[in-house]
């Protein structure tokens, strides 16, 4: 085994925090769920739940070292997480939600959490993303709604905005059909739903 095949059997480490404009980017912990929530619930209200990209994260695990936060102080200001989805056949992420308190949305922290969650899902050897979003936001990190056109979504969305990247050349050339959830199984919310 050559040196560099052994370099990509062994997970990349990354740092635990990064600083940016006295603003620190790190892991989700447990103990930021509460205030995630209530970040998102002032972002999108309740009308986030009826969005047809939860139907794809309900009762599911956000991705391995792909949950991500901004926090100020004891402040969480920023969010943002992924999710294994199956994009018509072809592994890939779903991409979302993105969020940053209003009265942090002038520092780009919402860009610096995209670079940062962008660089980790690609350095951890996924080959896709999926999101559904403002094309003229999006399109800075390279996202396009070619690489999204022959996928489909459970339920409603306005296909202008599904959007889709590719890290791997072609990694959705062939996806074709509906993104159905695959990652792990959530065993908190399944208890607290009993």
């Amino acid at each position: 085994m050559t040196l560099m095949a052994a370099a990509r059997m062994v997970a990349p480490v990354f740092p635990l925090v990064v600083q940016c404009s006295g603003v620190s980017l790190r892991d989700e912990r447990a103990g930021d769920v509460a205030a995630r929530e209530d970040l998102l619930d002032a972002a999108f209200g309740p009308a986030r739940f009826e969005k047809t990209c939860e139907r794809l994260r309900e009762g599911r695990q956000a991705a391995r070292s792909l949950a991500l936060v901004a926090a100020h102080g004891g402040d969480l200001v920023g969010t943002l997480r992924f999710w294994h989805v199956e994009a018509g056949g072809a592994p890939a992420l779903l991409l979302g939600p993105l969020a940053v308190a209003d009265s942090h949305r002038a520092f780009g922290l919402g860009g610096a959490l995209m670079r940062m969650g962008l660089e980790r899902a690609q350095a951890l050897g996924h080959e896709a993303v999926i999101l559904v979003g403002d094309e003229a936001y999006y399109k800075r990190f390279g996202f396009a709604r070619a690489p999204a056109q022959g996928l489909d979504l459970p339920g409603w969305y306005d296909p202008a905005r599904f959007l889709g990247l590719e890290f791997a050349p072609g990694a959705l050339a062939h996806a074709k059909g509906m993104v159905v959830a695959t990652g792990l199984k959530d065993r908190r919310r399944i208890a607290r739903a009993a």
